[in-house]
């Protein structure tokens, strides 16, 4: 049977292993506390679930990829509102059901092989759909590592020139999963600098940046000059909707242009019902500094125990994840086998990708009744 060589190639989605490795330990009856996979388990707001219920009706029809004018609208009030920038919700702004799908299959939105523009630059360790979406697209993936000498941020003055001049779209995640680094304002400005002097386009993966426990990370939407730039966003995480699939895309009035042209073909606006749900989610900060405060708790449970027993924290004060450096003498694999041995799921940083060897990912999802559990655990373990 014919079978793309892309998918024949690809490796098993690194979370499937680890739910693999969790329910084989569950079948035989034993304790398994998730801080594996980012999947928030945060309750999601009864407002934005009252908007839900409101929101479905006897008859619904396929909803318009560009969205509910209300959902827009919402969108640019909450980016004027936290990034103090002014979007037009008709010309800038796209809903999106949720950011995954979006940040998939925006290579074969940008993608021009034809005129040389056939490679797509991508950070490693981190999340592995941009990279895999431009894979699927017929793109040369360009993977530039993170590393903790550069304060997980990537060099981007060691691409080469002839990379650029090939260059359809280069990926930034910040706040960064996993490492939890913030990229500055002037890192922004930066990569922007390129991307016009290049002829790129700069996409920024902000999944995170409502999750801070120091101060609020810059957006890219923030730069004076928006000229192929986009900024990726969601609900999953700030709203704790993963289920709802709710995000958006925002930046150059030109590539949302495109993704309106685009995104029909693809059928993946989300359900009305949800974007009316997303509405109410985007107009209220409340849920989102109460979840705040609820990872901040999990995050210092945790920290406090990793500290006392010799584990260093190398990640940066964001998003919901931690960033451990695994114990001399041990793999990333190894480490995390062990404490899952003894009922904690964590991430092994080479899931994540080569550069992430040497580290672990600990994902505050799991309730706070079950961090404090973890820590206990991870007293006697460490």
């Amino acid at each position: 049977m014919p079978l793309s060589p892309v998918l024949r190639e690809t490796a098993t989605y690194p979370f499937v292993r680890l739910n693999d490795a969790a329910a084989e330990r569950r079948a035989r009856g034993l304790e398994v506390i998730d801080l594996g996979m980012g999947d928030p388990r945060e309750p999601t707001d009864p407002a934005i679930l009252q908007a839900l219920r409101d929101g479905v009706r006897e008859r619904m029809g396929y909803p318009a990829a560009v969205g509910l004018p209300e959902l827009r609208e919402a969108v640019a009030g909450w980016v004027g509102r936290r990034f103090g920038v002014t979007l037009d919700p008709d010309t800038q702004v796209i809903p999106t059901l949720g950011s995954k799908e979006a940040i998939y299959s925006f290579a074969q939105v940008v993608l021009d092989a034809p005129a040389g523009r056939d490679t797509v630059v991508v950070t490693e360790p981190g999340y592995p759909v941009p990279g895999r979406g431009a894979a699927f697209a017929g793109a040369h993936v360009f993977e530039l590592p993170l590393r903790e000498q550069n304060g997980f941020l990537p060099d981007v003055e060691a691409v080469p020139d002839e990379v650029w001049k090939r260059t359809a779209v280069a990926w930034l995640n910040s706040p960064n999963n996993p490492t939890g680094a913030v990229a500055p304002r002037s890192f922004l400005e930066r990569l922007a600098e390129l991307a016009r002097a290049h002829g790129f386009v700069l996409a920024s993966d902000e999944a995170y940046s409502e999750l801070w426990f120091d101060e609020p990370p810059p957006s890219a939407l923030e730069l004076a000059d928006l000229t192929g730039v986009v900024a990726f966003n969601t609900l999953s995480k700030r709203s704790s909707m993963t289920g709802f699939r709710s995000g958006f895309v925002a930046g150059d009035p030109e590539l949302i242009a495109a993704l309106k042209r685009f995104r029909p073909n693809v059928g993946t606006a989300p359900q009305e019902f949800v974007q009316r749900a997303s509405v109410v989610a985007w107009r209220d900060e409340e849920h989102v500094a109460r979840a705040r405060g609820a990872y901040g708790r999990k995050r210092s449970l945790l920290l406090d125990v990793l500290r006392r027993k010799g584990l260093r924290d190398a990640g940066g004060a964001a998003t919901m994840y931690l960033w451990i450096a695994v114990p001399a003498g041990e793999t990333s694999e190894e480490h995390a086998a062990r404490l899952l041995d003894h009922g904690v799921l964590v991430t092994p940083g080479s899931y994540l990708g080569p550069t992430g060897e040497g580290y672990v990912r600990y994902a505050l999802v799991p309730t706070e009744d079950q961090c404090a559990r973890a820590a206990a655990i991870l007293e006697d373990v460490l």
